[in-house]
C-alpha cells in the first residue's frame, strides 16, 4: 500500500530516494540501492522508466546536442542510452521493495511506459519536470486513478495550473506538486523556496521539494517553509560514476536529512497561543506587582512601595497606573503579591 498520504495525513514528511542512472548499468547495485534507501530511511525508491527511443530519437541534428552543465557535449539519445534502468528489471526492483517494505515509483515518459508499469503493479507516478507541459501525456498517467507527484521545475504558473487539470480532468484528485529547479546541481540562489507556500495557495495540493542542491540545508528548510515531500537522487556511493552521480546523496548523507527534516517537522508544531506543556514551570518567572517596602494601612500606593518585578503572583503590571494614588486597606508586608482586594476602591 502507497504510504504517501498515511504520512502526510500525519503531519510527516514523505522522502523519496531516487535511483535515477544511479545503479551504473548494473542490477545488483539497483538492488543495493533498495536496501541502502531503506535503512537510510526513505519512504520511497524511485526510478525513471524510458528507454532511448520512447524519450527522444537517435538524431545528431545541432537541436539534440547539450551545450553547458553536467552533461555538456552529450547528444540526447545517448545520454538516455546511458542512464536508462532497463524495463526487465523494474519489476525485480519493484518486488525488492515490496520485499522490505519500502514504497515503488516510477516516473513514465510515454503511454507505453505507463502500461509497462501498469502491468507490474505501480502504485503511484511520478511526472518529470520536463514533461509538465506534456498534457497527453498527464492525463493518460493520471486516468489511472494512482497518486500523481509532479515537479515544477521550469513551469510557469499557467503550466502548473493546466497540469493540475489535466489530472482533475480524468477524475483524479490525488496531486502533489514539487518545487524543483531544474539545474544539475542547483545553487541555492536559484531554489526559491518561497514558492512552497505560494504554490499550495495557488492550487491548494499539497507541495513538497525535488531537490537537486548538495546537502540538507535546503530540505530542512523546505520542510520549514511547508514541503510535505522531499526528493532526492540517491547512490551508493558519488565514486561509482555515472549520469547522475555528482549531485546525488550517499545513504549517510540521506539517513542525516531524514533526521534533520524530522526535527523539522516537530520545531513546526501547531497553531497555539499561550504557554506550551513545557513552559508551564517557567510561567511563574513572568513579572508583577509586588510591595517593595512594607505598607500600613490607609497608606497610598506608589512607585516607592510598589514595583512590577519578578515573579508572576501579584497582579499584572498593566494594573500599575490604576493602582497608583489609591489607599491600602490593610497592612501589606515587603516581598508581598499584590491582590485587588487590597485597596480601598475596585479596580
Amino acid at each position: 500500500m502507497f504510504r504517501l498520504y498515511d504520512k502526510i495525513s500525519s503531519n510527516q514528511v514523505y522522502t523519496i530516494a531516487e535511483m535515477s542512472a544511479n545503479h551504473a548499468g548494473k542490477l545488483e547495485n539497483a538492488l543495493k540501492i533498495v536496501h541502502a534507501a531503506k535503512e537510510a530511511g526513505a519512504d520511497c525508491l524511485k526510478i525513471q522508466t524510458y528507454t532511448a527511443d520512447t524519450i527522444t530519437i537517435d538524431c545528431r541534428n545541432e537541436y539534440f546536442q547539450i551545450h553547458g552543465g553536467l552533461w555538456d557535449n552529450y547528444n540526447l539519445y545517448d545520454l538516455y542510452k546511458e542512464a536508462f534502468t532497463p524495463w526487465e528489471w523494474q519489476p525485480i526492483i519493484k518486488a525488492e521493495c515490496d520485499k522490505i517494505g519500502i514504497d515503488f515509483l516510477s516516473s513514465p515518459f510515454d503511454n507505453t511506459a505507463i502500461d509497462f508499469l501498469e502491468s507490474i503493479g505501480c502504485e503511484a507516478y511520478k511526472i518529470a519536470s520536463f514533461e509538465i507541459v506534456d498534457i497527453p501525456l498527464i492525463e493518460y498517467t493520471a486516468s489511472k486513478g494512482k497518486p500523481m507527484i509532479i515537479s515544477c521545475g521550469m513551469a510557469t504558473e499557467s503550466e502548473i495550473l493546466e497540469a493540475v487539470e489535466a489530472c482533475r480532468s480524468k477524475g483524479n484528485n490525488k496531486i502533489v506538486l514539487l518545487k524543483c529547479c531544474s539545474e544539475y546541481p542547483t545553487n541555492y540562489a536559484n531554489l526559491n523556496l518561497d514558492m512552497i507556500p505560494e504554490m499550495h495557495k495557488l492550487t491548494n495540493v499539497p507541495i513538497g521539494l525535488s531537490d537537486h542542491s548538495m546537502g540538507y540545508l535546503a530540505d530542512v528548510v523546505a520542510v520549514a517553509k511547508g514541503a510535505v515531500v522531499i526528493e532526492k537522487h540517491f547512490c551508493l556511493s558519488r565514486a561509482i560514476k555515472n549520469a547522475d552521480s555528482e549531485f546525488s546523496m550517499e545513504p549517510q548523507e540521506f539517513a542525516e536529512m531524514v533526521s534533520k527534516i524530522n526535527e523539522a517537522t516537530k520545531m513546526a508544531g501547531e497553531i497555539s497561543y499561550g504557554p506550551t506543556p513545557s513552559e508551564i514551570e517557567e510561567y511563574k518567572c513572568r513579572r508583577s506587582l509586588f510591595a517593595v517596602k512594607d505598607i500600613k494601612k490607609g497608606e497610598f500606593i506608589s512607585l516607592d512601595n510598589v514595583r512590577s518585578i519578578r515573579p508572576s503572583n501579584g497582579l499584572s503590571p498593566k494594573y500599575l497606573h490604576e493602582i497608583l494614588g489609591k489607599k491600602a486597606n490593610q497592612d501589606i508586608n515587603y516581598g508581598t503579591p499584590l491582590k485587588i482586594d487590597m485597596f480601598s476602591k475596585d479596580l
